[in-house]
């Protein structure tokens, strides 16, 4: 009987030496859980604020007159697109028509389907038909007074484009300049080199660089299209303008 007391004594003693381990350890998870600093959470920003938030720790001054070169270089840039868009001609169909129309009714209905075709092939098509009386050099000669002042006309703008392509990166340079230099003025009043002080001033320094760039890779790619639009165009001229001296000279040959 002795033995069994004794054994029963053991385990509830057991039973309870665990009952405090498991307190215990939960206490100590609880107090180590509310000495951990609270999870950092971060605003997820969108586009739109994210782009605003840089804009003003640029520098408005700066920051502003990057974005006037860019609105203004679209602007000119989206204006040669609508307009080399519609100084698009089908000139070998124009070609065509015009030679139909000197079968038909001579060289006025010709001119007549010049007046009524928009774009500069038309334009010298209708001066060179209004000299075909003359010699073969002086139908030459006014297509190609006429084609180089309508090729003047396509090119119209693209000097400014130009300019504040190279005018937004300077101006971001130039605000890089002088955030290095206010940086280093908060130095000098601080009497110390502190990090957040460098930090500061070189973060302001680098959102106008790279707001510079991004306006002129913007403006370049627009450029640059526009430059191959009246390249295409300009060759479409040269290549009618000759078809058309061609069919001109063979009327003459023929005596029409």
């Amino acid at each position: 009987m002795e033995m069994a007391v004794d054994s029963t004594t053991i385990d509830s003693t057991f039973v309870e030496a665990a009952d405090s381990t498991t307190v215990d350890s939960t206490a100590l998870a609880s107090a180590v859980a509310m000495d951990e600093p609270p999870e950092e959470t971060r605003e997820v920003l969108s586009f739109h604020q994210t782009v605003k938030k840089y804009f003003i720790e640029g520098g408005a001054t700066f920051m502003a007159f990057v974005l006037i070169c860019l609105i203004l270089g679209l602007a000119l840039a989206i204006e040669r697109i609508i307009y080399l868009n519609m100084a698009t001609t089908n000139s070998a169909q124009l070609v065509e028509g015009i030679e139909e129309a000197l079968g038909n009714g001579g060289e006025e209905a010709a001119k007549e389907v010049c007046r009524n075709t928009r774009g500069p092939v038309a334009t010298i098509f209708y001066q060179g038909l209004d000299r075909s009386a003359g010699s073969y050099e002086e139908v030459a000669k006014a297509i190609e007074d006429y084609g180089s002042v309508e090729m003047s006309k396509l090119e119209r703008g693209l000097s400014w484009i130009s300019l504040f392509i190279a005018l937004a990166p300077m101006l971001g340079f130039m605000g890089t300049v002088i955030g290095m230099i206010s940086a280093f003025d908060k130095i000098a009043e601080a009497n110390t080199i502190n990090a957040s002080i460098v930090a500061g001033g070189i973060k302001v320094a680098l959102i106008t660089t790279v707001s510079g760039l991004i306006v002129a890779i913007i403006l370049q790619i627009f450029y640059n299209y526009i430059l191959s639009k009246i390249d295409s165009i300009v060759l479409d001229m040269e290549e009618a303008s000759m078809d058309l001296v061609d069919l001109l000279y063979k009327r003459k040959m023929q005596g029409k």
